[in-house]
């Protein structure tokens, strides 16, 4: 097993442990430690909301859910070498759920069992909160690679295990750059909900070893780590798996590179916001640099060579969605319309089989589903499409003449 550079108690919060990670992203957070190119080393990662989820039949832990605390990374992690310019070369060596001492069933996420959850639409919201504006929870329970969920009978899905989010430090002109446009966005509408953005907020704010007024300036200036941005950030891609190579764009000496997010499984888009099987875990990593590769490849954003470690179904249903809203409003080669309407196609589809439609909603979210543009150049409308496996029922989903046969399948868990 490669050395531990970073090492979390998950019993504890991420601002209890020996050496604090953080959750939000600046040049100033000093790094916990140093590797060198060519090395390998394990990163222990806390679940994203850092220990507020449980396992239970209750989602009032989603609905009150303190979102300012959450994205709890493991690092910065300096890299010996490192320079503004340069590519972080990042491979994705083994990634795993945390275990109690004796591999049994613990109280925090990975331990045993991951969650996917609805947020409510006045505190997150997600892709479908207009449809779905109150919080629900499913609890999945590992079964080494596979995973089944009390909340959601007939369902066995496979593991694409990846992490969320990760990325190297933005320099201190990014992080300006990011912060001017992300307020320039919110400012078309400050009182939407969900907001339009995030902006930095001191409250819970968590800066690694930042003390002071250092900490008090790093705090007001913070990035959210909510969104992806040109560093990588919170891509949420499920290919990014065991196996993977990601070349990360470096803006600070050192790289400053961080890491969190971890997800058992997860379908394309996560569509819920809290949309993967989420869980604290463990990354094996190796590290290497391209000395000058941003310039030499033109990276504005990270580039990635996706692992062969996930799961491949080979039987499907599909879905198409157009750019013609639920009002029947045309709407101009909009991708986002399209998919939100081959989303709610499925979820329409697998109610009439008995599931809830916040039930199916929480499938898509975590299985490994395919979502494409499968159409962008015929006006007015943008196609995209959703792939769901049926081989992760245990019953046969596919149209034909005898029509759907609905069951009763309970329900997720919900809010009190």
């Amino acid at each position: 097993m490669p050395r531990t550079v970073f090492h979390v108690d998950q019993a504890k919060s991420m601002r209890e442990q020996a050496m604090p990670g953080h959750n939000r992203w600046h040049p100033d957070i000093p790094a916990v430690a140093e590797v060198r190119p060519g090395e390998e080393f394990r990163v222990e990662c806390k679940d994203w909301t850092d220990g507020q989820v449980r396992d239970d039949d209750s989602a009032d832990d989603i609905r009150d859910m303190v979102l300012d605390h959450n994205h709890m990374l493991s690092g910065p992690i300096a890299v010996a070498g490192a320079e503004p310019g340069d590519l972080l070369v990042v491979d994705y060596l083994d990634i795993g759920p945390a275990h109690t001492v004796d591999r049994g069933k613990g109280e925090q996420a990975g331990q045993g069992w991951g969650y996917t959850g609805i947020f409510a639409r006045d505190n997150g919201g997600g892709f479908l909160t207009d449809h779905y504006p109150e919080a629900g929870k499913a609890v999945w329970d590992f079964h080494g690679r596979f995973a089944t969920s009390r909340h959601l009978p007939g369902v066995r899905i496979a593991s694409n295990i990846h992490p969320g989010l990760a990325g190297c430090a933005p320099s201190a002109e990014l992080l300006a750059t990011w912060n001017r446009r992300e307020q320039a966005l919110i400012d078309t509408d400050p009182h939407r909900v969900p907001p339009l953005a995030l902006p930095p907020l001191e409250t819970n704010s968590l800066l690694g070893s930042l003390t002071g007024a250092e900490r008090d300036r790093a705090a007001r200036e913070g990035a959210r780590t909510v969104p992806p941005r040109e560093h990588g950030g919170n891509v949420d891609i499920k290919n990014l798996g065991i196996g993977s190579r990601v070349y990360y764009p470096v803006y600070v000496p050192g790289a400053k590179f961080s890491i969190g997010d971890l997800h058992f499984a997860q379908g394309d888009g996560e569509i819920s916001f809290c949309g993967a099987v989420e869980m604290g875990g463990h990354v094996d990593i190796g590290v290497d640099l391209i000395k000058g590769g941003m310039r030499a490849y033109n990276a504005t954003t990270p580039i990635f060579r996706p692992g062969r470690q996930e799961p491949r179904y080979t039987e499907f249903v599909s879905f198409v969605g157009i750019s013609v809203d639920e009002s029947g409003d045309q709407h101009y080669m909009n991708a986002t319309v399209a998919y939100r309407r081959a989303c709610l196609q499925a979820i329409a589809h697998l109610e009439q089989f008995g599931y809830t439609g916040r039930q199916a909603y929480l499938i898509l979210c975590a299985a490994p589903v395919e979502g494409r543009i499968s159409g962008i150049v015929d006006i007015p409308n943008a196609c995209c499409s959703l792939y769901l496996p049926t081989e992760i029922f245990d019953f046969d989903i596919r149209p034909d003449a005898d029509g759907p046969v609905a069951v009763d399948r309970g329900d997720c868990a919900r809010a009190s």
